[in-house]
């Protein structure tokens, strides 16, 4: 088994030594030993960090991804929660599609004033109300991307 220092990683899974540092802090990726001051990590590491990139696209927070990998190498994944979480994309998606056509129609309304336009009007009240949703009704807010 080939181990691959911290750079190699890093340039091998896009991800900054920051950002590896970071993940093993937080228990999703583990070092197997050091060469020096780098941290040396085994092979299945790359497996790893593109089933947590993966998982941060899809908008699961590191807590959720964390809990994939505490029963050992093998990830745990819950395939109900799989499914929750494209039904909450399917729903952001089309939440979105809305916006972008309400936005491209906006851009091109004869309307002298957005705010007279009843399209854009309806769009307003849409974001409105997707706002005033109970607190534990609301999407998560969305984090950058490690």
């Amino acid at each position: 088994m080939k181990l691959l220092d911290i750079a190699e990683v890093a340039s091998r899974s896009g991800l900054p030594p920051s950002t590896l540092r970071f993940y093993e802090e937080k228990g999703l990726i583990a070092s197997v030993g050091r060469h020096g001051l780098r941290r040396l990590f085994g092979p299945q590491v790359l497996e790893r960090l593109a089933l947590i990139t993966l998982g941060r696209i899809a908008g699961f927070a590191l807590d959720d991804l964390a809990a994939l990998f505490k029963t050992g190498d093998k990830p745990r994944i819950d395939r109900r929660q799989l499914a929750a979480k494209a039904d909450e994309l399917d729903r952001t998606i089309r939440q979105l599609a809305a916006v972008r056509d309400g936005l491209r129609h906006a851009a091109s309304c004869p309307a002298p004033s957005h705010l007279e336009c009843p399209k854009f009007q309806r769009l307003l009240r849409a974001a409105t109300a997707s706002q005033a949703r109970p607190a534990g009704k609301r999407p998560p807010r969305r984090r950058a991307l490690a």
